[in-house]
């Protein structure tokens, strides 16, 4: 069975959410960080390869919290991300991995190209003096 936060408060200065736990232990979670790992199929798309990269997401805010059953959450964020649940286990595992997968991401936008303020454009020009792959 899930371990369920026995409270979730909304950090809205922090721009971060945190889970409290009955055994004492507690996550802080950036909105920014729960927005690149959206459970959403937009994000994590419909099966494994298909994950679409989420650029642009440095200033992002969740908006509102919404209990979904007994089983998870939904975040809604400004710019209009509405469809990610987020389970317990889910949170969990995020909580958990957190550090591995934030740096997995900033690895993954650099070889994109791409950055995480949505107001920056990266442009990188080919060298014609590096030999080919």
């Amino acid at each position: 069975m899930a371990n369920v936060p026995q409270q979730i408060k909304l950090h809205r200065k922090s721009r971060e959410l945190s889970l409290h736990y009955k055994d004492g232990r507690e996550h802080r979670l950036p909105a920014e960080f729960l927005r690149v790992y959206s459970p959403s199929a937009e994000v994590r798309g419909h099966g494994r390869g298909q994950e679409v990269l989420q650029t642009g997401k440095l200033n992002v805010e969740i908006i509102d919290v919404k209990a979904v059953g007994n089983y998870a959450l939904q975040l809604i964020f400004d710019d209009g991300h509405d469809s990610g649940i987020y389970s317990w286990d889910y949170l969990e595992e995020l909580a958990d991995r957190q550090s591995v997968l934030w740096k997995t991401y900033l690895q993954r936008l650099n070889e994109a190209g791409a950055s995480r303020d949505p107001d920056e454009q990266i442009v990188t020009l080919f060298d014609p003096a590096a030999k080919p792959h």
